[in-house]
């Protein structure tokens, strides 16, 4: 009886086995099954997200590229550096000389830079020019300026004046006495004119602060785009003949990183104002001009102290010979001759000459300072 019974037990289990094999196997199918469609959904939908998240990714890394300049693998190279030592210019004037020196006579199109420093009485008295312009940035104080086509005006702290000479101009450019012992502070940039415009008609433009854009790509790094475009910044157009690049960079974090897209035609240089910055890892101090190859289109750097300025210039590069005899600029030598006869017999743009006097040659005080730009609207 009691064998029978686990036979019977055997057998009753041996014929559930079978019975529940099959429920087990169907049950997990039918999970497999369900678990796969949960695992399918899942799958499309996340891969539909990635997608969302890409196309939004990418969209906002093109408005990033829209606000930096265009980029290339490389950098531009140094090709040359140097110290700009003050000297003695005009009357009484102090300037910080680059280009323009026996370190380096031009660098096409630019035939001059000076980081001048002129505390009145001293400045610029009447002089000439021809067959260039002059690009004229004042950073601290103001000055003055009137030349014989009757032009005149008065510069402040940010603002800039565009000359072109042409076919020739005689000007003055004197601080303004404020009284308070006050220097006029700022750059400039002598640039040569197309062969074909070194005859063109004299001409201003003065270019006021408030029509300058600023860039602000981050807390520590402010960018007046002067002249040209800068992460997305663009400036005034036309303001000189022969094409530049004009940009007045300032930091306040050490270590902030710097670019700026400059075309392959373009030659370029820093020049550092207040500060120091580095370059592939080299360190250049405050009142350094920096020249670079044309090996590519971004000019990249780093600032090395808190606060920084510098000036990043570029300009068009000119297939034609420059013959320079002071501030007059010709393509030959039998040119300048002809310019320096008209200038001394006062003819061909030099009419006015030999009998013109400027009415700041002697100085200009603050009041009357004040007149000029209440003229122009300016008086704050």
């Amino acid at each position: 009886m009691e064998q029978k019974s686990v036979e019977t037990g055997k057998h009753n289990l041996d014929r559930r086995h079978p019975f529940s094999f099959v429920l087990s196997s169907s049950f997990i199918s039918f999970v497999i099954y369900l678990l796969s469609g949960i695992l399918i959904t899942y799958i499309a939908f996340h891969f539909q997200e990635t997608k969302n998240q890409n196309k939004q990714q990418l969209q906002q890394v093109k408005q990033i590229d829209q606000l930096q300049p265009q980029q290339t693998s490389m950098t531009r190279s140094v090709l040359k550096s140097f110290l700009a030592i003050e000297q003695s210019e005009g009357v009484g004037a102090k300037v910080r000389r680059s280009i323009g020196t026996g370190q380096m006579r031009n660098f096409l199109p630019f035939l001059m830079l000076d980081h001048f420093n002129v505390q009145p009485p001293a400045g610029f008295p009447d002089h000439p020019h021809h067959g260039q312009e002059t690009i004229t940035y004042i950073t601290e104080g103001m000055m003055a300026h009137e030349d014989f086509t009757g032009s005149k005006g008065v510069l402040r702290p940010g603002d800039l004046q565009f000359m072109t000479a042409g076919k020739g101009i005689v000007h003055s450019e004197i601080p303004v006495d404020s009284g308070d012992g006050k220097s006029a502070i700022g750059l400039q940039l002598w640039v040569d004119l197309p062969e074909n415009l070194k005859n063109c008609e004299p001409r201003y433009r003065d270019l006021r602060k408030e029509e300058i854009p600023e860039a602000n790509p981050s807390d520590f790094l402010k960018i007046k785009v002067i002249s040209g475009k800068s992460y997305g910044v663009e400036s005034l157009q036309d303001l000189a003949y022969t094409p530049v690049h004009f940009y007045h960079f300032q930091t306040s974090k050490k270590g902030t990183v710097f670019e700026q897209y400059m075309p392959t035609d373009f030659n370029s240089f820093i020049y550092i104002l207040k500060g120091s910055i580095t370059i592939n890892d080299k360190l250049y101090p405050q009142y350094s001009s920096i020249f670079f190859n044309t090996d590519s289109d971004i000019v990249k750097g780093a600032s090395a102290s808190e606060i920084t300025e510098f000036a990043i210039i570029g300009g068009q590069i000119l297939d034609q010979p420059v013959v320079q005899y002071g501030p007059f600029v010709e393509t030959s030598k039998s040119k300048i001759l002809e310019v320096i006869q008209n200038y001394q017999q006062g003819k061909n743009g030099f009419e006015k000459a030999p009998h013109w006097r400027s009415s700041i040659s002697d100085g200009i005080e603050k009041k009357r300072a004040n007149e000029f730009l209440e003229k122009d609207g300016l008086l704050e």
